[in-house]
């Protein structure tokens, strides 16, 4: 696992990285949503009674971290959860030599930070800020509270940690399984799928999707280009259109 001289040597895409929350958030929402609005978006919390939901929300608090900040450390100590009220964050492990693996990418609505709340492990992952992002923080101790006090909470939580476990199964087999087209494909189908299941409008640049499947941005690069010459997709500036959806789940080996 790196320390934290090699991640301030390696900063994602230029940027500067920063542990902990700054004053110098620019973020390009118009308006942020309250505590509430964030909560009712996050699954887990999203059942929940407008009552109990009033309720975390007066627990929780906000922190803002400009791109390129190291909102956590691996091995640093949990001690709260993480809601994603506006931006975006990547989960990372980093080699010694320095390169990274990214394990997952979210976004508004997510969360992070619960095992180590769950298991009294220190956490295990960096998790890096890939845009001005705007977090709400909610204390080990009146998380446990909450969980104690709500059964359907804690159901739903445990829905949704079966969910990501199944997805970590999933991409696990994909990184084995699959040759790097088939894992090109897989994670443009699970992008799509955020959305409308046809058009990814959040950022994906080819290093990205390389840290996230194990590869080199050329061997990506490459990779995209096939994909656009044989027309599975259509890359703009600011979007990926899947052209052949079919084609993509048989190369990923979906089908």
């Amino acid at each position: 696992m790196a320390d934290r001289r090699i991640l301030k040597l390696t900063p994602p895409e230029g940027a500067s990285i920063v542990h902990g929350a700054t004053s110098t958030f620019t973020a390009e929402a118009a308006l942020p949503l309250s505590p509430l609005a964030v909560l009712r978006r996050v699954p887990f919390f999203a059942g929940l009674p407008d009552e109990e939901l009033a309720a975390i929300a007066e627990l929780v608090r906000e922190r803002e971290y400009p791109k390129g900040s190291v909102i956590l450390f691996a091995a640093d100590q949990g001690d709260s959860l993480y809601l994603v009220a506006a931006g975006e964050v990547k989960v990372v492990l980093i080699g010694e030599d320095g390169r990274e693996v990214v394990l997952s990418v979210m976004g508004e609505g997510n969360f992070f930070g619960e095992m180590s709340l769950l298991d009294d492990e220190p956490r295990s992952a960096h998790v890096i800020a890939l845009q001005d992002t705007r977090l709400l923080l909610l204390r080990r101790e009146d998380f446990r509270s909450r969980l104690r006090a709500s059964p359907d909470l804690a159901i739903a939580l445990l829905r949704e940690l079966s969910r990501r476990l199944r997805r970590a199964d999933d991409r696990i087999g994909s990184l084995v399984l699959l040759d790097v087209g088939g894992r090109v494909a897989d994670q443009l189908l699970q992008a799509a799928d955020e959305a409308d299941g046809i058009v990814i409008t959040r950022r994906l640049t080819h290093h990205l999707i390389g840290q996230m499947i194990g590869a080199s941005r050329e061997t990506v690069s490459r990779t995209m280009r096939d994909f656009v010459e044989r027309g599975l997709i259509m890359v703009s500036r600011r979007e990926i259109t899947l052209l052949d959806r079919k084609a993509l789940e048989t190369t990923a080996q979906r089908t």
